[in-house]
């Protein structure tokens, strides 16, 4: 049936998309790679035409550049862009939790069997990603890093913001963010000093609704960052 196919297609058109994602993410597709269309359906033994959709929606993400006649190529971040993304989540992360914070409320410390819906709950979920993200940092596991860090600020994004297009902003400049990142991070020598685990943190101050300490904890970690890219670049020179 036509809608059934339809669902069929753009279900993987998304695991496509999500796939090469991943792969960049974990610089396996590097920073101005090139690929066609058909390389990407022969390697995941698909149709040319749910791969040509994902890649169109990768270029829509930032992560991929199109070029009529040679196909397609991971974008390039510079240390500026990283910059600029930095900054403008900065600041639409200090809008959120100055007008945004959820009610206090208290994180259990073993969640009930059948929990109620509600914030403390989406809470108590995210406090785990955030847990498992920040061992990751401490021990320099980037890959575990990357996957939890992602989903902890999606979450965390879309309850504290409560606001879809503002929250799928957000994840996109995350995932720009660790696009430019991975490949300079996997060449640190002290990549644990750059590495942010202040997630555990940052969502005890959203429980105890401290907009104040919340926006203070991530104005350091973006702080950090910039301070980082200051390194970057003064490397290069």
């Amino acid at each position: 049936m036509p809608a059934s196919g339809a669902v069929t297609r753009n279900t993987l058109r998304q695991q496509i998309a999500d796939a090469l994602r991943d792969e960049v993410l974990a610089g396996r597709l590097q920073p101005g790679q090139e690929f066609t269309v058909k390389q990407i359906a022969e390697q995941y033994g698909v149709s040319a035409t749910p791969v040509r959709e994902a890649l169109v929606d990768l270029c829509a993400q930032g992560l991929l550049d199109s070029d009529q006649h040679r196909g397609f190529r991971v974008h390039q971040y510079s240390v500026d862009d990283y910059r600029r993304i930095v900054e403008a989540r900065m600041l639409v992360v200090d809008g959120i939790f100055r007008r945004h914070a959820p009610p206090a409320l208290p994180l259990p410390p073993v969640p009930p069997v059948e929990p109620a819906l509600g914030v403390g709950v989406a809470l108590v979920s995210i406090r785990r990603r955030g847990e498992a993200a920040a061992r990751a940092a401490r021990v320099g596991d980037l890959d575990i890093l990357i996957g939890y860090d992602i989903r902890f600020w999606r979450e965390l994004g879309r309850l504290v913001a409560a606001n879809d297009y503002i929250a799928d902003f957000l994840h996109r400049l995350r995932v720009q963010a660790w696009v430019f990142s991975v490949p300079y991070l996997r060449s640190e020598r002290d990549v644990l000093g750059w590495l942010w685990s202040g997630h555990v943190d940052l969502v005890d101050a959203l429980t105890r609704s401290d907009a104040e300490a919340a926006v203070e904890i991530v104005r350091k970690y973006n702080t950090h960052s910039l301070e980082w890219a200051d390194r970057l670049e003064s490397r290069t020179r």
